[in-house]
């Protein structure tokens, strides 16, 4: 699925949740084109549990799952890939781990973090968070400079994180970003189907006003 990754536009990240099969059902239905598992609470075991669970419902509408953290769950779920941060395994242990079909995803947040970037065996980057997030506890907001920074000089899709909204697309996409991350947006929306479907709408409507 890694071929295909540069047409995919709404990412969305989320913990686990008791809802998890239908809640994901009904982003994927709304516009969701590829999900992370990121969760920083389960223990190994019911981290793969819960990955197995995702690796269905995603294989069903041939939508790709990136466990976060962990290549060797994301290896035993059968996942399509893994997303990796800076103080997590490296990304070529990962590629080894998961094969050259593999996605693997890498989180940037300053010109030195692109720059480290540029030569690991990855897929896509993620840029931000463009603004402080709850989700990213203590990190700073970089801004849509290094947004634009990184879409420029990344050899790969660049996939912005931070405030993801409906409102906040138009100028992310002025900004230069294709590709967007969402969390909250979904994850506490009471109809994830159709705040991914606005989400979706206006971030084809932003992108293809850009282009």
């Amino acid at each position: 699925m890694s071929a295909d990754l540069p047409g995919r536009r709404l990412y969305l990240c989320t913990p686990d949740r008791r809802d998890l099969a239908r809640f994901l059902e009904a982003a994927i239905r709304g516009g969701v084109d590829i999900v992370q598992l990121r969760d920083k609470e389960l223990d190994a075991k019911p981290l793969l549990e819960r990955a197995r669970v995702v690796r269905a419902v995603c294989a069903d509408h041939g939508v790709p799952f990136i466990l976060n953290d962990r290549p060797d769950l994301a290896l035993e779920a059968g996942a399509d890939g893994v997303h990796l941060g800076r103080d997590d395994a490296p990304c070529r242990l990962a590629r080894r781990l998961l094969g050259p079909g593999a996605i693997i995803g890498h989180s940037t947040h300053s010109i030195d973090d692109l720059e480290d970037a540029l030569g690991l065996p990855i897929d896509y980057l993620s840029a931000g968070p463009v603004v402080p997030t709850p989700t990213k506890p203590g990190r700073p907001g970089t801004g849509t400079g290094y947004l634009s920074s990184a879409v420029t000089r990344s050899p790969w899709p660049v996939f912005v994180t931070g405030g993801v909204t409906p409102e906040t697309v138009p100028g992310l996409a002025a900004a230069g970003a294709r590709h967007f991350v969402v969390v909250r947006w979904l994850t506490e929306s009471a109809d994830p189907a159709a705040a991914a479907r606005a989400l979706r709408d206006a971030i084809d409507r932003a992108v293809s006003d850009q282009d």
